[in-house]
């Protein structure tokens, strides 16, 4: 098991005065410690603590999807693949809800029934981690065939969202990266130029509003999902690089920078966009924006297709967040999407044949074509298909040529889902409505993170 050096207390539990929560997964964890200094045996479980085996390579896996329905079936499809590949293999297939996931596995690890593989993608890696989940990977990795053969950058992102001390917990599979949709239509007849420079990007938002014709210039998200969308808006305008200051313990969110650029961002709700935005989560935003008249869109690869079937691919382009001052771009990292196998499996090595063989060129290929995401195996971010899809084009270039600088968040925080999300996406919706202004929204947040960073360094030393 993986010690945690210093116990979680209940001073080590406060939030900020400004009434934040802990997270579900930070709360667990001081249960889960207790639980697996009696139960480490291997009962069989599936409870942390179990240790699993690495059982005979044959047999029955069962593998969780962690965006089960969305991706069911060109998973059905990789599966069927891999037990005629590998006959004396069945693969039972659990599909899960993207919304639902991390709940059932955190119920899981308390309880039993993990399956043997799962995604793992990196914003809920630490907490798994964190809770002496997952199997570490790195042996199997040099030992395989995929070793060399996947996206660096990838395989940093999710070591670095383990939980710091550079553990590789879960395999890529695929990058969905941020995307700037605009209306090419739209823009030709508004004589706009390709909205490529944040300049750019609020000229063509004002400039395409007319409200009494129901068009606007841009749909902001205002529920689910607001934060990372706002971050990346704020650290694209502002330039700033880094996550944490120099000493990794106090946060860049609220530099004036970041808040000047927030309060410009902000500031396009309702002046520029519709005001049904408040409330938006990215499925109601991509829906609206392909019935509508609305000339741009923040979201990620996953849509390309919806936009597609929608609008056509004449009407449309998605290319990479703006560029800022002297042609610098710079945008948060997006989640990397990945496979771990649960500690307590009892047969690892034939769950590591299933994500050796799903993260190989033919099918890593076939996954990300169907999902239209950015594939994590360099030879299949080779195949034609990423070249005719000019979005996954454009971000797997802004990822590999030298272009764009990512901030890395904190993904490896326990809390980091509940400060992101929970916490602040109803205070977000206050700086959109004018309530809470973007200065005091920032300085929260920025006490809620370093709060958190403050504990994970002081449980790591």
């Amino acid at each position: 098991m993986k010690p945690i050096k210093k116990p979680i207390t209940k001073s080590s539990m406060r939030r900020s005065s400004r009434g934040a929560r802990r997270s579900v997964v930070a709360v667990a964890v001081g249960a889960v410690l207790a639980l697996t200094a009696t139960a480490c045996g291997d009962d069989g479980s599936g409870a942390t603590g179990d240790k699993g085996a690495d059982g005979s390579g044959k047999g029955e896996i069962t593998f969780w999807d962690n965006n089960g329905g969305v991706r069911t079936d060109v998973w059905k499809e990789i599966i069927a693949d891999f037990e005629k590949a590998n006959p004396d293999i069945d693969v039972k297939y659990v599909p899960i809800a993207a919304t639902e996931y991390q709940s059932k596995v955190d119920t899981s690890i308390q309880a039993e029934g993990l399956p043997d593989v799962g995604g793992v993608g990196a914003a809920m890696l630490a907490g798994f981690a964190a809770q002496n989940a997952l199997e570490p990977l790195d042996d199997r990795l040099a030992k395989s065939s995929l070793n060399g053969k996947l996206n660096e950058d990838m395989v940093k992102s999710l070591k670095a969202a383990g939980g710091g001390d550079g553990t590789l917990y879960s395999v890529p599979t695929s990058a969905n990266n941020g995307v700037l949709y605009y209306r090419t239509d739209l823009f030709k007849k508004a004589g706009l130029d390709a909205p490529t420079t944040w300049d750019k990007f609020y000229e063509a938002a004002d400039k395409l509003t007319d409200k009494d014709k129901n068009a606007f210039g841009y749909t902001i998200r205002g529920g689910a999902g607001s934060i990372a969308q706002a971050l990346d808006a704020m650290y694209g305008q502002s330039g700033i690089t880094s996550f944490w200051d120099a000493g990794n313990e106090k946060t860049t969110v609220n530099d004036p920078k970041n808040v000047a650029a927030l309060e410009k961002y902000a500031g396009l709700f309702k002046k520029v966009t519709p005001a049904a935005d408040l409330n938006n989560d990215f499925t109601k935003m991509v829906a609206q924006w392909d019935s509508g008249t609305i000339g741009m869109l923040n979201h990620n690869l996953g849509s390309y297709q919806d936009h597609v079937k929608a609008l056509g691919a004449d009407r449309f382009r998605g290319i990479p967040q703006p560029a800022g001052t002297g042609g610098k771009r710079v945008q948060v990292s997006n989640p990397v999407d990945g496979l771990g196998i649960f500690k307590s499996s009892k047969n690892k090595d034939a769950a590591w044949k299933f994500i050796e063989f799903v993260t190989g060129k033919a099918q890593n290929s076939k996954f990300n074509e169907s999902a239209g995401q950015v594939p994590s195996n360099n030879d299949a971010g080779k195949d034609a298909w990423v070249s005719e899809a000019e979005p996954t084009k454009l971000a797997a270039e802004a990822l590999t040529d030298g272009s764009t600088t990512i901030v890395q968040l904190p993904y490896y925080l326990p809390d980091w889902n509940t400060i992101s999300k929970t916490d602040n996406e109803p205070a977000f919706q206050k700086v959109l409505n004018g309530s809470l202004s973007a200065k005091d929204f920032l300085d929260t947040l920025a006490d809620q993170l370093n709060e958190a960073q403050a504990e994970w360094n002081e449980q790591k030393g």
